[in-house]
């Protein structure tokens, strides 16, 4: 079968093949397991384990092009999910999510580095991994995967209180750069056997500094060049964004700057700044953000030999075990201590949050393309804690919300979306009729709304009409309103007993 299988590689057409059955195989399996409670992304690991060398026989050893595309695929998910983060949302919450991004990631590796060294001290009474490959291990493990939070906290619908939302997405989408550049300055300690400790402090801060400054500006140019490029075909401006994306990545690193942060920062900087065909644009990334998800996890599912997790099972389940329970919730409380602004459940729900996944895994790859003795044992480790991870953590994000109480009540949808052009100085909002409204009376034209606004779509019941002025308001309806003076509308709004409503100013 092995064989048969292999056979289907010697042309590009069976490869095409190959690759959009198991594209379309993990959407299917995706949506099956959603229904059950397991995240997706791990449905995709599970997938590319089931096709691999110990599945179905596909053959894939490369570390190197797994590095790769997981470079490209985080650039593209950092990107993506910068775009969707507002500064409203993070401000309050910017610096205890930089100290987590930071401290928390330096905590972490150390505390767990440490269990890592001493457990097999004491348990073999001499080391397996030395005490820098120990921390280089736990630095590979140290940042929470912006994929898995990204992807989890959104796909579950839920709105928790605290902004602890925008706080573990920010936590998440920051601290890969910490993890990333502490994984290199082990890998570059054990190869050399020592290390001046200013010229790493150096690095590291210049790195995160360059890092950040980079993004900025790039991502400042990048919506400048967007808005007067003048394009003909309005379809060309999200391959746009997709190149200025790769293009403020690879030169921030080719600087000496960290990358993964310059993308986040660039993604912010455009996701909260005026932007044409911001929705299309959305739409699109919103789609090949998925894309590159199912590719990356994918791919590294393909890579490991599921065999090989069994004989790291007592170590990987005691290390996972150790950093849920220990290593992240004291990084947390000792990152959270000066601030308080989260309660102590809060603090324990960023803790339970601490989810791992293709971030290690790709980091993990580091220390095997730089031939790292014990590389194997690390790589096979990392991959079973991040299995455990989405296995414990990753499916009980919402049960953990609900547990500590830290469920809100949900934002009002965005029902019609729509949005104006920037040109369009107006304001549009959509309003809920209730039986207080109706009070006034039961048609569009009893309604007292301000000069210059108009009602202008009525959705009801899942069906969509244009409304007259002697058209019958029912209860339930969700009327769109289009206004120059957004002041008077409100105070109409609040006359006319209207509580519920969303409004959009340009």
């Amino acid at each position: 079968m092995l064989q048969d299988l292999q056979a289907l590689f010697d042309s590009a057409e069976s490869i095409l093949l190959i690759v959009s059955v198991i594209l379309f195989f993990s959407i299917v399996a995706g949506k099956a397991g959603f229904r059950v409670g397991l995240p997706s992304l791990l449905i995709f690991l599970g997938v590319g384990m089931l096709f691999g060398s110990d599945g179905l026989g596909i053959q894939f050893s490369n570390p190197n092009a797994a590095q790769f595309i997981g470079m490209l695929a985080l650039s593209i998910i950092l990107f993506s999910g910068g775009m969707d983060t507002k500064f409203s949302d993070i401000k309050p919450i910017a610096t205890q999510g930089v100290i987590l991004a930071t401290f928390g990631v330096l905590a972490t590796t150390f505390i767990t580095g440490g269990f890592i060294y001493y457990m097999a001290l004491w348990a073999t009474k001499q080391p397996i991994l030395t005490f820098p490959e120990s921390l280089l291990m736990a630095a590979v493990m140290s940042s929470t995967d912006s994929a898995s939070v990204f992807s989890i906290l959104r796909s579950k619908g839920i709105y928790l209180k605290e902004k602890l939302r925008p706080t573990l997405e920010l936590e998440s989408g920051s601290n890969d750069p910490m993890a990333y550049m502490l994984t290199l300055l082990m890998i570059s300690y054990i190869q050399t056997g020592g290390m001046n400790l200013g010229e790493a402090v150096l690095s590291l801060v210049v790195q995160l500094v360059w890092g950040a400054a980079a993004g900025y500006l790039l991502g400042r140019l990048l919506v400048w060049i967007i808005n007067h490029i003048n394009m003909d075909n309005a379809s060309m401006y999200p391959i746009l964004l997709l190149a200025g994306t790769f293009f403020i990545f690879a030169i921030t690193t080719l600087l000496k700057g960290n990358g993964y942060l310059a993308v986040y920062i660039a993604g912010l900087v455009v996701g909260n700044s005026k932007l044409i065909h911001k929705k299309s644009i959305g739409t699109f990334l919103d789609g090949f953000t998925w894309l590159w998800q199912i590719v990356m996890f994918l791919t590294l599912g393909l890579l490991v030999n599921p065999h090989e997790l069994l004989s790291v099972a007592v170590i990987g389940l005691t290390v996972g075990v150790f950093m849920i329970i220990v290593a992240r919730p004291v990084s947390v409380f000792l990152s959270l201590l000066p601030f308080k602004n989260f309660s102590f459940k809060g603090k324990c729900y960023i803790s339970w949050v601490g989810l791992r996944g293709a971030v290690p895994i790709i980091f993990a790859t580091y220390p095997l393309t730089a031939g790292i003795e014990h590389a194997g044992l690390i790589f096979n480790v990392v991959f079973f804690i991040t299995i455990l991870s989405l296995l414990i953590q990753g499916t009980t994000v919402t049960t953990a919300a609900k547990v500590l109480g830290m469920v809100d009540e949900p934002e009002r949808k965005d029902v019609f979306g729509i949005e104006l052009p920037d040109g369009i100085k107006s304001a549009m909002s959509e309003i809920e009729v209730t039986s207080a409204v109706l009070e006034h009376g039961n048609k569009l034209m009893e309604l007292t709304l301000p000069d210059h606004t108009l009602a202008v779509m009525v959705m009801r019941e899942g069906r969509y009409f244009i409304p007259k002025g002697d058209t019958i308001l029912k209860e339930g309806d969700i009327l769109l309103m289009i206004s120059d003076n957004d002041e008077a509308l409100l105070q109409s709004y609040e006359a006319l007993g209207i509580t519920d409503y969303t409004m959009k100013k340009n």
